[in-house]
């Protein structure tokens, strides 16, 4: 009995999902057709000069704009910004940075603060879980 494997695919918004690039601004043919794991894993691996221009000038998705804001999704969407943008609008957002975006900086810092204070407190548990000797209950 042979295995026979499936070649597996993906919706091309899934692929450019993973590529971190946003779907409107890829090439025709990439929008088009579906995309199997090989060549996506090849466009990872040797990316074409479309896909190297998207990374580096955008338009940027979503998420890859609040990343490079240094904010949360949702706090782009509080400021209003809801397309993607270019590396130069982002830039000159940084630049401008507006009143929105220093509130929104300053609330994802104290974000990652808690989570780092909620993983130090959940070590420590852990911790004292383990040094505990297991069967002496009074």
């Amino acid at each position: 009995m042979t295995s026979h494997q499936t070649t597996q695919t993906m919706k091309p918004a899934t692929a450019a999902k993973k590529l971190g690039v946003y779907l409107e601004a890829t090439p025709a043919e990439f929008q088009e057709g579906v995309v199997s794991r090989t060549e996506l894993n090849a466009l990872q691996a040797d990316p074409p000069q479309w896909l190297q221009d998207l990374r580096r000038t955008g338009p940027h998705p979503r998420p890859v704009v609040a990343a490079k804001l240094g904010i949360s999704i949702a706090g782009l969407a509080r400021g209003g910004v809801t397309e993607a943008l270019t590396t130069e609008q982002i830039d000159a957002l940084k630049q401008d940075n507006p009143e929105w975006l220093q509130k929104e900086r300053a609330t994802q810092a104290e974000v990652r603060k808690e989570a780092v204070r909620i993983k130090e407190k959940n070590k420590e548990k852990s911790a004292q879980q383990a040094d505990e000797p297991r069967g002496s209950r009074s």
